[in-house]
């Protein structure tokens, strides 16, 4: 009979030594497309050594949405390595459930759950904003204008903002405030050329000019420096250089906190939210997905038919992700089940292949 320390630690250093090999081989191919596609934008600033650095900070990134993906083909390969050397026939025989194998598999799965979720919580959201910063200032871009040729579109209680040019550290260009009072009157419009966050917490617009309405009167002042108090800071700015996948659950709060205070749709937001949450736990579909392939041991071409199948699957369960989150945006479905969709049909499928294997 086989210990349950024994079968288990072997389970687990094939099962992960898989997965990295896996993630390393994917990180590898998808960093070299990148650096083709990045080497498009050189510039006399922006050359190969800069271009370098840029890949290798979008490196969590890629890690953080492959470690399902590696998890899932890494899984198969060892399974199915252990199944042409009659390994997992030997360990049925000998007494080992399924049920057994299955809680094996997913205490590596657990590993590797805490690890996409410590990358994205940790590692992502700061990667992407530092290189997308430094990308900016090397292509001298603007950080964002979020869909609109004239630029960014806020809202701050009554106030309706439109920024121009978001530059990086946190300095603004082409501001226009425009504050209605309770009764949604217009009640003055803010020009401003420039704008930077202080230290004391509030923006410093330079080369104001403020266009005032109170009833038929309208009346224009010009000075060379105005505060602006407003909940929009550098933070959300942040937010808006970061796509919702990439920021951390913290900065997701914040701003769907914002935008329901402004009373602004937070679907897409939301629905990152509950991927960042649901995300890490794929791996255990993962696991239990790959499981029944394992459970057969075809000599010829096997173990490639089945690496084949796990890409397959990995490319759809990768689809799926972006098609539901996509289509949760456009319907308005329930933010859970938009981000949990993929991940649930895959355990249905993993159930219903489990049962099939079981009952043979």
């Amino acid at each position: 009979m086989f210990r349950a320390n024994a079968y288990q630690r072997y389970l687990i250093r094939e099962t992960s030594a898989a997965t990295f090999l896996v993630l390393l081989a994917f990180l590898a191919l998808f960093s070299f497309f990148d650096l083709i596609g990045e080497m498009r934008n050189t510039n006399s600033n922006y050359q190969f050594v800069q271009v370098l650095m840029v890949v290798g900070l979008r490196l969590p990134g890629m890690i953080y949405e492959l470690i399902p993906i590696a998890v899932l083909i890494g899984t198969l390969y060892a399974l199915s390595t252990l199944a042409r050397h009659s390994e997992i026939t030997v360990l049925r025989a000998s007494g080992l459930a399924t049920q057994d194998l299955l809680f094996t598999l997913f205490r590596m799965a657990a590993l590797f759950a805490v690890l996409t979720f410590l990358v994205g919580e940790v590692l992502v959201p700061v990667s992407e904003r530092i290189g997308r910063e430094f990308q900016a200032r090397l292509l001298s871009r603007m950080v964002a204008q979020q869909g609109f040729s004239s630029g960014v579109w806020l809202k701050d209680g009554r106030s309706f903002i439109n920024i121009r040019e978001a530059l990086p550290d946190s300095v603004l260009r082409g501001v226009r405030i425009y504050e209605f009072n309770a009764s949604t009157d217009l009640e003055s419009v803010t020009e401003a050329e420039e704008a930077n966050f202080s230290a004391e917490g509030y923006w410093e617009l330079r080369r104001v000019q403020r266009t005032i309405l109170s009833g038929e009167v309208v009346r224009l002042e010009k000075l060379d420096s105005s505060v602006w108090h407003s909940a929009f800071t550098p933070a959300l700015l942040s937010v808006l250089m970061v796509a919702p996948d990439r920021m951390s659950i913290y900065s997701l709060l914040g701003y769907v906190r914002h935008l329901s205070d402004n009373r602004q749709k937070t679907e897409r937001y939301q629905i990152a939210l509950w991927k960042k949450l649901l995300y890490p736990l794929a791996t255990l579909v993962m696991v239990a997905l790959a499981l029944p392939f394992g459970y057969s041991h075809d000599r010829v071409g096997g173990v490639s038919l089945k690496i084949f199948s796990g890409v397959m699957l990995g490319i759809l369960f990768y689809a799926l992700n972006g098609l539901f989150s996509n289509l949760g945006v456009i319907n308005a479905w329930p933010p859970f089940a938009s981000a949990g969709a993929p991940s649930a049909l895959f355990l249905l499928a993993a159930v219903f292949m489990l049962w099939w294997v079981e009952r043979r």
